[in-house]
């Protein structure tokens, strides 16, 4: 039975850090490509960052509103992939989600393509 499970998020100000974390269970995440999205109430969920598989280079796609704040890893060892946000903004207030999948390395964007999804960790960024 595969798990992603998230955590880390919280509530913090403007301009502070988080990092969330998305442990995998079921899965080896080295194997797929892992995504972070997140959705706000009354919106779609939106593609926040995703890291491709080793077999696709393990290579790495960004949002551009998180572009140079934001940085997707992945831990082989611990089964574990992270999201580190930097200088948060109070518009990334959002459920944070990590999904994995097994799609072509150009369709890391797209949620609808992502087979397992976790339960979701609040962010909150207070301005």
């Amino acid at each position: 039975q595969v798990q992603l499970v998230e955590s880390g998020g919280g509530l913090v100000q403007a301009g502070d850090s988080l990092r969330l974390s998305c442990a995998a269970s079921g899965l080896t995440v080295r194997t797929y490509n892992m995504g972070w999205f997140r959705q706000t109430p009354g919106k779609e969920r939106e593609f926040v960052a995703a890291i491709r598989r080793s077999g696709s280079g393990g290579t790495t796609t960004y949002e551009d509103s998180v572009k140079g704040r934001f940085t997707v890893s992945r831990d082989n060892a611990k089964n574990t992939v992270y999201l580190q946000m930097n200088s948060l903004k109070p518009e990334d207030t959002a459920v944070y989600y990590c999904a994995a999948g097994s799609q072509a390395a150009s369709a890391v964007t797209l949620d609808r393509m992502y087979y397992y999804w976790g339960q979701g960790t609040q962010v909150t960024v207070s301005s």
